[in-house]
């Protein structure tokens, strides 16, 4: 088969793209700019290109099989911004493969828990949408836009929580935390995280592109084994091999941190590893789904313990001397 994969060159895309190519696919990898790691594998054909170009999507998309729509946006100042990079871009592919892929088999979007919203109980896919920022509210959109399409094509939609493993740069911050002997202690109690390795989410995706019972539907992709923001931060530690001692930090210093982090930003056309997004986040009650329905639907189970991810990631940053 021939599968297009549009935000091929981030964390989950560089895995995705690994997947489908150790399965014997041909891989059309869109990438707006030269990502961090090289994608001209054997079967990958690299198309540069911005997924807000329709032109350029028109073209990466005729004579796919497979759709794998990864392409968005994680910071931004504004709902617009977001709109624009998480809901625009999916409509844009959604019209795409309508007009240009008659024979399409599955148009798979990766959607977020953050469009769910946060909870400290886990949240399951009939729930309504209930985000909490900006971010979330794009993602919901985004998600609402490929289910209109259903009636004309054959859509799915997968909803990861916090992805980890080797390539991740999102959670980097907990880490380099962790390496100066550090857990934050953050006010407020426990908060619960469901999470999945980015390999596991990758093999996830092909389950939603390949079973006749992801077409028209949702689902959570995570690890049945969940953890909490302590938690976490205990395991990097332990990965990390060294001894961390807990510091209380109140919410408000996070959310003034927050707010110093975006005015620089601002200033400097720097974006710093700390922003409001993060910190909301951070200090929601907890970011929990329930796994249930890939798992009895599809089959899936993410497989990979917390500690073999976070080792994994914690070789990789040192490889790339990130730590």
């Amino acid at each position: 088969m021939r599968a297009l994969v549009t935000g091929a060159g981030g964390f989950l895309g560089r895995a995705l793209v690994r997947a489908l190519v150790a399965r014997g696919d041909e891989v059309r990898a869109l990438v707006r700019s030269e990502p961090d790691e090289p994608l001209d594998a054997p079967g990958v054909e690299v198309i540069r290109g911005d997924a807000l170009d329709e032109a350029a999507v028109r073209s990466a998309v005729r004579g796919c099989d497979l759709l794998f729509h990864l392409a968005g946006v994680r910071r931004a100042t504004s709902l617009e911004e977001f709109d624009r990079g998480n809901a625009e871009t999916t409509r844009i592919a959604l019209e795409a493969c309508a007009a240009e892929a008659p024979s399409l088999r599955r148009f798979v979007l990766a959607g977020s828990l953050a469009a769910a919203g946060p909870s400290a109980t886990p949240r399951r896919e009939e729930e309504p949408f209930a985000p909490t920022e900006y971010y979330g509210a794009s993602k919901a959109r985004a998600e609402q836009l490929t289910l209109s399409f259903r009636d004309r094509l054959p859509v799915a939609v997968a909803r990861p929580p916090r992805i980890m493993g080797a390539g991740d740069r999102e959670n980097l911050l907990f880490f380099k935390i962790a390496a100066r002997k550090l857990i934050l202690a953050i006010g407020g109690g426990e908060r619960s995280l469901s999470w999945i390795d980015v390999d596991d989410c990758a093999q996830g995706m092909l389950a939603l592109a390949d079973h006749p019972a992801a077409a028209g539907e949702v689902f959570f992709l995570a690890s049945p084994e969940t953890t909490s923001v302590i938690g976490l931060q205990e395991s990097i530690a332990l990965a990390l091999g060294v001894r961390a001692r807990r510091v209380p930090v109140p919410p408000a210093v996070l959310r003034s941190a927050a707010t110093l982090s975006e005015a620089f930003g601002r200033i400097t056309g720097k974006k710093l590893p700390i922003n409001k997004k993060l910190v909301r986040q951070i200090l929601a009650p907890g970011w929990v789904c329930d796994p249930g329905k890939a798992r009895e639907r599809l089959g899936f189970v993410a497989t990979t313990p917390l500690a073999d991810s976070v080792a994994r990631a914690a070789a990789w940053y040192r490889t790339k001397g990130l730590l």
